[in-house]
């Protein structure tokens, strides 16, 4: 470990979590501009994990909001994967193309490693596999590596290919096939996870309407896909059957559900749903939600396969294949009850966590 550069100048102090979090940590260092946040939600089915997204938020309270709500998200996810670990994540604040440096990363990876294991990160937002490498000259507890025994690499195709898998099954519930032929997906986001999924419904068949504000993605997309490219404010208007949000979360308002035409919503991106009266909105809009953190659990389990040192690439394929089958448990109870399916989704998972 390269402790040297980096844990002597680190400042790190407790902040007090929001009631039902274990903790809340933030760091800084002087040295490389570090300044970061670790929530560590449970840990009551495993050492905590979840991804390190780095972002300039405006205020340390927006960056406090949005690792807590990710953090528990990630809860949710591992247990919804039935992964044997705990939810957490992890923020740096400031701009990834001018403000990270390899120095930075190390530092970071000091900071994880005061957790003690506790916590392992692996890339998000912002970061990438190389990142993690630097991580990992300061602690081991990271995953989302390219090279090594266990390394699962960029876990974004094995994330779309359980979106995909998700965005199937959800037509198969909703209409009685899981056939893409014809069916129009409108992507918002096309990053790792959005870009690869736009390859797989194009490949499947499907009719694709994209945005992103990376122009060279969205002309890639149409490039290669066929696929039709409006404004990110356009998307949400877009005539399609699925409406695939692969972006940055709170993106299901009130105001975006009101002027929303998909019949169904299924994508990469985390807390999608901007509180939970909206779920309850696009019920009785009657559109079908698949609760995001079963449909994006496949980057974990690709992550949590190095975590847990399993190179049986069956224990992939078995978990990824059973994101789908506890959405179809969840639609299912969701249509016999009523309810919306993100509170059934919680509630199933909060049995599991007991």
């Amino acid at each position: 470990m390269n402790q040297a550069v980096t844990k002597p100048t680190l400042s790190i102090r407790d902040l007090k979590p929001r009631e039902g979090y274990t903790r809340l940590i933030e760091a800084k260092d002087e040295k490389t501009g570090l300044h970061a946040l670790i929530s560590v939600h449970s840990l009551s089915r495993g050492p905590a994990a979840g991804g390190c997204r780095m972002f300039n938020y405006a205020r340390i309270e927006d960056a406090i909001y949005d690792v807590e709500r990710l953090s528990r998200g990630m809860t949710y996810k591992n247990a919804a994967a039935e992964l044997p670990l705990g939810g957490g994540k992890s923020v740096i604040i400031g701009y990834p193309k001018t403000q990270k440096t390899p120095e930075l990363m190390r530092a970071f990876g000091a900071f994880i490693d005061h957790l003690a294991g506790d916590y392992y990160t692996a890339e998000d937002v912002g970061v990438s596999p190389q990142d993690m490498a630097n991580v990992a000259e300061t602690t081991r507890f990271v995953a989302g590596l390219d090279g090594g025994e266990f390394a699962s690499g960029d876990p974004s195709p094995v994330t779309a290919r359980g979106v995909f898998l998700c965005l199937k099954q959800t037509l198969k519930h909703g209409l009685g096939t899981d056939d893409l032929t014809g069916k129009t997906i409108a992507i918002q986001g096309l990053g790792h996870v959005g870009m690869s999924l736009a390859g797989m419904l194009h490949q499947a068949g499907a009719s694709l309407i994209v945005s992103d504000i990376n122009e060279v993605a969205v002309r890639t997309a149409e490039a290669e896909f066929g696929a039709k490219v409006v404004s990110p404010d356009e998307i949400l208007y877009q005539d399609a059957d699925v409406f695939a949000p692969c972006a940055m979360g709170g993106v299901l308002t009130a105001e975006a559900i009101e002027v929303l035409k998909a019949r169904f919503v299924v994508g990469a991106a985390n807390n999608q749903l901007a509180d939970d009266s909206c779920g309850q909105r696009l019920q009785d809009k009657g559109i079908l939600y698949a609760p995001d953190y079963i449909v994006n659990g496949g980057g974990i389990v690709n992550v949590a396969m190095e975590i847990l040192k399993i190179s049986d690439p069956t224990y992939r394929e078995s978990r990824i294949s059973g994101l789908a089958t506890t959405l179809e448990q969840v639609f299912d109870r969701a249509e016999e009850t009523g309810e919306s399916p993100h509170l059934v989704a919680d509630r199933l998972i909060e049995r599991r966590l007991a």
